[in-house]
């Protein structure tokens, strides 16, 4: 459904409600009537989403420029049963660097008022308090610009505007070393070296995994090739060591892969130009000149730099182009797509059709690349011929703590993986708190170890694997099973007493929230409107484009495909009582300045993953909003 008239429709704004009450405002609760006169921006997301993660730092410019009239209030709306967990909420507010309130909204009950079915979603409320706009997925920020500037000037006029200063109050900052490390990586000098991810650093630590050794970068965000000293990063993560003896670093809100020399201290660009990759930008070409999207983790395999760009769900590589051993950061690199769609979700095959699903931890054998694929709470591989499995994982909504066979077992939201010397990797199952083992010999899982705080990655130093515990701030030493470090060489190397651990089967097969839809028909109708001062783009025939599919494909009879009508009649099937609907919409509008030769123009995208519950009393209408209101 397309609308590009000028009128505005209001809809008065729902109170804000969540069990798990305030953040980052020193304590005070908050209620509409309180922000009355401010214009208000709603950013509904969860800590797990990467395009979430993207929305935060767009908003900071809007922040900066409205500081005296803008509110943004982050309504924070789990997946995941840990992002129900308030001290897990409290923690991503620090570690992504979260400047403004947020709302912990547990039981999604701000989420249903708003009708939101899409992280991320923002919604404006006017100083009156009704709702004026919102916006599903990324890249919304420059319309919500203008329209706040509409807005001031609006209620400026009025009356209905106040200035002032903001809610905000920020936390009281912790003297740890480390804060919230992301991965590590072990240097041939025995030291380790770690992602310092929310202090925008790496630090080198001794082999006793605490002491500082030394820190490379300034501490603050930003992309400065330099000394160890000069440097910047922006929230580094994945760690690789090089066939030089240099390591590369997925420099992740930076959109780069950087190279950090530990013998000469320099820290230079491999690849990215600092701008996130969109859809239409180039997908190859040299290192330097294509935009990259959040990078999470890195690995050398094949004669490459691995990529695991979790932004846009694929796997990209960057080839030196040259001798590897003198090569790197000489400029003479290219990167390109390996294996994704770009499409989030699990489909295995050959690499150039699989789906993933911010795919966030990496480890190379010789004939293997695993993937920790985060959002489908899977361990995936890739081998030599370009072909995609799964070892663990069936979707985006199955996630829990079950071990036994890989078929039935389950993580959740896993972020790292490491190869261990037996042939089985180990797995930081993150949001479960432990480190799980896959076997390929017996595809069996297994729990290694609990109660480690959000663990993002691990590395082996020795017989022992160290672990990086992200919510805990340091680096946790523990012994590996014996069979977990067989050689060929050598049977047996572990210590007595290190075992496995048993624990008791928790699985989760459906999110909150799951939207109840009738069998039979169903009417998918995708709201757009064009932003104000833009019109739609029918220069070169339809503007809009709308595909559908689902899990398990036997949920649709009917509907399944693409076409350019963003509304659309669909058959489920009365026979599968439960499933995920991927819809998938794209609209194109332009700059509606008749004065202006060469508009720009704009792509606004966003995929959703609806899951459905089939009962006869469900809704027979399915409303997604990309951008404007539900009338």
């Amino acid at each position: 459904m397309t609308d590009s008239a000028p009128r505005r429709v209001r809809v008065r704004a729902p109170e804000l409600v969540g069990k798990g009450g305030w953040l980052n405002t020193g304590g005070k609760q908050y209620s509409l009537a309180d922000l009355r006169g401010r214009i208000l921006v709603l950013d509904f997301w969860t800590f797990c989403c990467v395009n979430c993660l993207h929305v935060l730092d767009e908003l900071r410019e809007l922040e900066r420029k409205h500081r005296d009239t803008v509110v943004v209030i982050g309504v924070h709306s789990p997946k995941f049963v840990h992002e129900a967990d308030h001290e897990a909420v409290a923690d991503a507010v620090e570690r992504y660097g979260v400047e403004h309130p947020v709302l912990d909204d547990p039981e999604l009950a701000t989420w249903k008022q708003y009708a939101v079915r899409a992280w991320p979603t923002l919604v404006v409320v006017d100083p009156e308090g009704y709702v004026v706009a919102q916006h599903a997925g990324e890249g919304h920020v420059p319309a919500i610009d203008r329209l706040v500037t509409e807005l001031e000037a609006e209620h400026a006029a009025k009356g209905t505007l106040r200035r002032g200063d903001g809610p905000y109050v920020p936390p009281e900052p912790e003297p740890t070393d480390l804060r919230f490390p992301g991965k590590a990586v072990f240097l041939p000098s025995g030291n380790f070296l770690v992602s310092d991810t929310t202090r925008h650093q790496l630090v080198e630590l001794a082999a006793d995994g605490e002491a500082v050794v030394r820190r490379i970068g300034q501490g603050d965000r930003g992309s400065t090739d330099s000394t160890w000293v000069r440097s910047r990063f922006n929230e580094p993560q994945g760690l690789a060591l090089l066939p030089d003896g240099s390591v590369v670093v997925a420099d992740t809100v930076g959109h780069r892969v950087r190279r950090f020399d530990p013998e000469s201290g320099r820290v230079t660009t491999l690849a990215g130009t600092g701008h996130q990759w969109m859809r239409g930008d180039d997908t190859s070409g040299p290192a330097h000149e294509v935009n990259l999207s959040s990078p999470w983790d890195v690995a050398w395999w094949q004669g490459k730099v691995w990529i695991a760009m979790a932004g846009i769900h694929q796997l990209w590589t960057y080839d030196p182009a040259g001798d590897t051993t003198r090569a790197f950061g000489s400029g003479g690199g290219t990167v390109s797509v390996a294996a994704g769609t770009a499409d989030e979700g699990l489909v295995d095959g050959p690499a150039e059709e699989a789906w993933f699903a911010q795919p966030s931890g990496l480890a190379a054998t010789a004939d293997r690349l695993w993937v920790a694929d985060s959002e489908t709470s899977a361990l995936r591989w890739l081998d030599r011929d370009g072909v995609v499995h799964t070892a663990v994982g069936t979707g985006l909504f199955d996630f829990g703590h079950r071990d036994g066979p890989a078929g039935q077992a389950l993580l959740q939201h896993p972020l790292g993986v490491t190869a261990l010397p037996d042939g089985s990797v180990a797995v930081s199952d993150t949001y479960n708190h432990a480190l799980r083992r896959y076997d390929p010999a017996t595809g069996e899982v297994t729990t290694l170890a609990t109660d480690l705080r959000e663990p993002s990655g691990a590395v082996l130093a020795g017989d022992d694997i160290v672990v990086v515990e992200s919510a805990r701030h340091r680096l946790t030493r523990l012994a590996l099973p014996e069979e977990a470090v067989r050689t060929d060489a050598v049977a047996h190397r572990g210590r007595p007493g290190a075992t496995e651990v048993r624990t008791d089967a928790v699985a989760h097969r459906e999110r909150p929230g799951a939207t109840e839809v009738t069998p039979g028909r169903l009417r998918l109708d995708v709201i757009f409107r064009a932003p104000a001062g833009q019109k739609l783009d029918t220069r070169y025939g339809p503007s809009t484009r709308l595909r559908v599919s689902a899990t398990p494909p036997g949920l649709l009879l009917a509907g399944a495909g693409a076409d350019t009508d963003l509304s659309r009649t669909l058959e489920l099937n009365p026979a599968v009582p439960k499933g995920v609907l991927h819809v998938s919409a794209t609209a194109a509008s332009c700059d509606d300045d008749p004065s202006v030769e060469h508009p720009a123009c704009h792509v606004h995208q966003q995929d959703w993953g609806v899951p459905l519950l089939i009962t006869e009393s469900g809704a027979d209408r399915l409303p997604l909003v990309l951008a404007g209101l539900d009338a």
